[in-house]
């Protein structure tokens, strides 16, 4: 599995993945204030994803994830639906984790238990040892979420 900085030729793969997941997350593929955040990630080298074609000519993403290491947290995270369940997630957030401060909290929003959709989401967190730390609220889908801490 090659995980590789993001890049902006990978803009129009990110927007296409983000829009996959919007059912999950709420609008955000078409929002500026959405692009603009993942422009400066991808500038800032804390967005990380796998391309589908293992040869770098196809830009398109089994996954990507973005880390904000100013509030040491999991700022963004999506898998394809099509590659969903074959570890690509996993090594996503392990290498996410890698480049976070270990000796803080390190913070992700995700589904709450009750969510039917965030069930395999949330037992990826729980398997890396995230515990729920406090309620997160409604997410922009209207899917009750939770804020989870990297138990020490």
């Amino acid at each position: 599995m090659n995980i590789v900085y993001a890049e902006l030729t990978d803009f129009d793969a990110w927007i296409a993945l983000a829009r996959e997941v919007e059912h999950l997350f709420g609008p955000m593929a078409d929002e500026v204030s959405f692009q603009d955040a993942l422009r400066q990630a991808i500038t800032q080298k804390t967005a990380f994803c796998i391309h589908a074609g293992s040869d770098g000519k196809d830009r398109a993403l089994k996954g990507g994830i973005v880390v904000s290491k100013e509030s040491n947290e999991i700022a963004w995270f999506a898998v394809s639906a099509r590659y969903r369940r074959k570890g690509y997630g996993r090594e996503l957030l392990k290498f996410a984790i890698s480049r976070l401060n270990h000796h803080e909290s390190i913070f992700v929003q995700t589904f709450d238990e009750s969510s039917f959709e965030g069930k395999a989401a949330r037992k990826l967190y729980l398997d890396f040892g995230f515990i729920d730390n406090k309620d997160g609220g409604l997410n922009p889908a209207g899917i009750t979420t939770v804020i989870m801490q990297l138990a020490k």
